[in-house]
C-alpha cells in the first residue's frame, strides 16, 4: 500500500498493526504459531516431493487422509506431534525437523 493510500484510511479512522498486536499474541504464541507453519508445509512439501497420495500417507500414520489434510493445512486440531510424526512416517530424520523449525515463514 502506498503511504497516501495509508494516511487518507488513517485519517478515515482506520487503525493498521501486526496480526500479533490485533490478536494480542504473546512472543511465545507467535513461534509456536509459525513452527506449525513450518511443519504443515514441510509435510506437504515432503509429501509432494515423495510423490505419494494424502491417503497412502494416512495408511503410514494409522489415519485418515482428511486428517493428513487437516496435517497440512494447520488445522489447529491437529498436534505438533502428529506433525512430526508425519515426516517420520515419510522417512524425515531428526536433523531434518531442526532445519525446517529452523527456515523462516514466508
Amino acid at each position: 500500500m502506498n503511504k497516501a493510500k495509508r494516511k487518507q484510511l488513517e485519517a478515515a479512522g482506520w487503525k493498521f498493526g501486526s496480526i500479533q498486536e490485533f490478536l494480542g499474541l504473546t512472543e511465545e504464541e507467535v513461534q509456536l504459531i509459525e513452527m506449525k507453519v513450518r511443519l504443515s508445509g514441510g509435510v506437504r512439501s515432503l509429501r509432494a516431493e515423495l510423490g505419494i497420495t494424502q491417503t497412502e500417507l494416512a495408511e503410514r500414520l494409522g489415519s485418515s487422509q482428511s486428517r493428513v489434510a487437516k496435517i497440512e493445512g494447520g488445522d489447529g486440531s491437529v498436534s505438533m506431534e502428529l506433525m512430526v510424526r508425519a515426516l517420520i512416517a515419510m522417512g524425515a530424520t531428526a536433523r531434518d525437523v531442526g532445519r525446517l523449525l529452523a527456515r523462516k515463514v514466508p
